[in-house]
């Protein structure tokens, strides 16, 4: 994959949660490095096509450039791509011309913001969803009454409802507030106090032969070792055999024996595989976009490190992000954590001290999961990496989750 449009682009990206607290789509933010700067959809859609293809998970783009988005709209994008449309754009009759014909075409479209003015009538029937900031909704008012469904959209100007989308969600309070007035969906990452709202700790029982395996791997046991400690929980074992022959790991047998399995992972593999089923270990609903989040920091900081780090440092970055949210999960601090979990020296630094070579890798991969472009940037410079290969990075890592999903 080479494109030119990367480096002229900064990413961000955000899940959309439903009412069951399950990822359905991933929100795309596109942001020009330089204002004023004038973008070609066509490489764009190019570039982002090739993460998510045709019959591929759903993509939601947020472009915060109009110009870029004008000519994104009159590109005719796949219709697995869903577009937000700014409210602004959407109510000027020179845009319904182009909005119809997408809506005609099966093009998915969400109305962002609130309307300041009605939009054309004609219009109003193209989008399915409307997107509103949790602090810019009034229904978020503590005294106001719970909603079966949300309300139409300010302005749009005819009887027509259509659901709502809450943008901005950063704890578990406001998920659950957005939920309870009416929201089909929430745009955020809800981790902020997780720890004290998790009502539902991880299955303890599979955590102890989990902690135990990584300590075992770590040591680099014998597998017959290995092998007596996974057979103490079947359920472990049987999603090691599904992992295995998933088509994440790209195999072209099948693995039918446990230590067969073993055999092919490897001790660096299988800690990876550890990592991933220890930060998905929780039974609690409301942990889901959290363990979402782990697992693709985990993912984006290993391809972060593919530019100048070796297969060591991949690893160690991969865990680190893997593992960045079990102070939430577990509600302890990563300090007594890691005392049980053995991880590398590199790896404690970022986690427990804010420190050390993997913490410009932790702040980059934090700031886009935000909506700050100056974060963005400042975590890019302080990494010193270019945003071609960051965001090439980006692209590479959602590949991977959406086999690993």
């Amino acid at each position: 994959m080479d494109h030119a449009i990367l480096g002229q682009i900064a990413l961000s990206y955000s899940p959309v949660i439903d009412r069951n607290r399950s990822v359905t789509a991933t929100r795309l933010t596109v942001w020009p490095l330089q204002q004023g700067a004038r973008l070609d959809a066509a490489p764009l859609l190019r570039a982002i096509g090739e993460a998510w293809p045709v019959g591929g998970p759903p993509l939601w783009l947020n472009i915060t450039n109009e110009a870029l988005l004008q000519d994104l709209m009159a590109a005719q994008p796949g219709t697995h791509i869903l577009l937000e449309v700014p409210a602004f754009m959407a109510s000027d009759p020179a845009n319904t011309d182009t909005i119809c014909t997408l809506h005609a075409n099966g093009s998915t479209l969400l109305l962002k913001g609130r309307p300041l003015q009605s939009l054309p009538r004609e219009v109003l029937p193209c989008f399915k969803q409307s997107i509103v900031d949790y602090e810019d909704d009034r229904r978020h008012d503590p005294a106001a009454p719970a909603a079966a469904a949300a309300p139409t959209p300010a302005g749009a100007g005819n009887s027509r409802s259509i659901t709502s989308i809450q943008a901005g969600v950063r704890t578990v309070g406001e998920m659950e507030n957005a939920f309870r007035h009416g929201a089909a969906a929430v745009l955020g990452w809800p981790i902020d106090d997780i720890t004290q709202a998790s009502a539902k700790p991880a299955d303890q029982p599979a955590l102890q032969v989990i902690v135990m395996l990584i300590d075992q791997v770590h040591r680099e046991e014998e597998i017959e070792v290995l092998e007596n400690t996974l057979k103490r929980d079947p359920p472990l074992a049987y999603k090691l055999m599904r992992y295995i022959n998933s088509p994440a790991f790209g195999l072209s047998v099948e693995i039918s024996s446990f230590r067969h399995a073993i055999m092919i992972l490897g001790y660096q593999r299988l800690k990876r595989w550890l990592a991933l089923l220890l930060a998905t270990a929780s039974k609690d609903p409301n942990m889901k976009p959290v363990m979402f989040a782990a697992v693709r920091r985990g993912l984006l900081m290993e391809e972060l490190a593919r530019v100048s780090g070796d297969d060591e440092m991949r690893n160690e970055l991969f865990i680190c992000g893997v593992f960045s949210l079990l102070d939430r999960m577990f509600r302890q601090p990563f300090s007594e954590l890691l005392k049980t979990i053995p991880v590398p020296e590199r790896v404690y630094q970022a986690l427990a001290d804010h420190t050390g070579p993997y913490e410009p890798y932790f702040q980059l991969v934090q700031a886009m999961e935000g909506t700050d472009l100056y974060e963005i940037k400042d975590a890019a410079g302080n990494l010193m990496m270019g945003f071609d290969d960051i965001n090439l990075s980006l692209i590479k890592a959602m590949m991977t989750a959406a086999e690993l999903d």
